[in-house]
């Protein structure tokens, strides 16, 4: 008896996959006849638009987040609901850039989590500009330069990104999205041995993430932390010697093996990003919204800011104190609530919080994220 199938079986095999992918072939030239119809209509809401003199923002995150938790909801499987997700977005985004290319400000250089989360939340249709600093980031929104900014706000490790969040208190700009991204941090060198590496380059908030590892594996390392992770991986490129940690898009970008993977001392560390704009979004069922507030200097200040968001029901998911930058001694509150400000129930919270605080900003209101 053979060790291979029959020929006789091996014709069965070969009808069966016959049949399978002949549907298969059907069914892309279906779906590549549903995509372009899509993006006829996608068109045609633009038309209509023009027609109508509405010269509003093309980009609608509210309508965005309802269509893809539509989707998850409605997802028989098998495909997970985050391929799901990730498709449609690629599939709005490619439609969108039919109209105009989203320009999308972030930290550079390419290779950062500030790009992957950019993408993840814009597709790969968005036309992406990295930026050397935060404060770039915001500037070019500002100027008019991009339409959009991706920045991180928190990470669920280091905490808050102080950079951001004090430009948050005097930009113009609105929050109009949030994305959450998980991050794998990754030792990349050209080097193939631990024992090779002098020197590790990366962020000062990867090196953080990494603590623990780096002083059981690496103990003797010098660690030099530079303005980003892709120029921590430009520097192992480089150098002999050294190594970076980093995401997976600075290994693919930079073409650097990857000498251990998933090294961050935190299993399920995160970072949130916001999207800024010059819009906030509207209600799409699920949101929040974020504020700055200060209290009068006495006794129980805090206290009476929080009550009306309390006696109203009002979820607050996040509160975080910042030295304010024009008084010695003195504190700014970042608030993030659950809801949106026209919501009647948060619109009569707030308007009582404006009356107590001392200083409020409303940032934006925006979708919960979808993952």
């Amino acid at each position: 008896m053979g060790d291979g199938m029959s020929d006789s079986s091996q014709n069965d095999l070969q009808h069966a996959l016959a049949g399978v992918r002949s549907d298969i072939d059907r069914i892309d030239g279906e779906l590549l006849r549903l995509l372009n119809e899509r993006a006829r209509c996608a068109q045609k809401v633009g038309e209509i638009k023009a027609e109508f003199g509405d010269a509003g923002f093309i980009y609608r995150p509210e309508r965005e987040a309802q269509v893809l938790r539509r989707l998850q909801e409605t997802n028989p499987g098998p495909l997970p609901n985050e391929n799901i997700t990730f498709f449609f977005r690629e599939v709005m985004s490619a439609c969108l850039s039919l109209e105009q290319p989203l320009g999308i400000a972030f930290l550079g250089p390419l290779g950062t989590f500030s790009e992957s989360a950019a993408t993840k939340h814009f597709g790969h249709a968005a036309r992406l500009l990295p930026q050397g600093s935060i404060d770039d980031v915001f500037r070019e929104v500002e100027s008019g330069h991009a339409h959009y900014a991706v920045v991180p706000v928190e990470n669920s490790t280091e905490g808050a990104v102080g950079r951001t969040m004090d430009l948050l208190l005097s930009t113009p700009l609105k929050i109009c999205g949030e994305v959450v991204l998980r991050i794998h941090q990754n030792l990349l060198s050209r080097e193939t041995d631990l024992n090779a590496i002098t020197r590790v380059y990366s962020h000062a908030q990867s090196l953080a993430q990494c603590h623990e590892w780096l002083n059981r594996m690496l103990p003797n390392a010098q660690r030099i932390s530079v303005g980003s992770n892709a120029q921590a991986a430009q520097k192992a490129a480089e150098e002999a010697g050294t190594a970076a940690i980093a995401g997976e898009a600075a290994a693919t970008r930079y073409q650097l093996p990857r000498l251990a993977e998933n090294i961050e001392d935190e299993p399920n560390n995160t970072t949130r990003f916001l999207i800024l704009g010059k819009h906030d979004a509207g209600i799409s069922g699920r949101d929040k919204t974020s504020l700055i507030m200060s209290a009068p200097n006495r006794t129980g200040a805090l206290h009476e800011l929080l009550e009306p968001l309390s006696a109203a029901g009002v979820s607050m998911s996040r509160l975080e104190s910042r030295p304010a930058r024009n008084a010695l001694w003195e504190y700014v509150f970042y608030v993030d609530i659950e809801g949106h400000r026209d919501d009647p129930v948060v619109k009569g919270a707030l308007d009582k919080l404006a009356n107590a605080a001392a200083y409020l900003k409303i940032l934006g209101s925006y979708p919960a994220a979808v993952y």
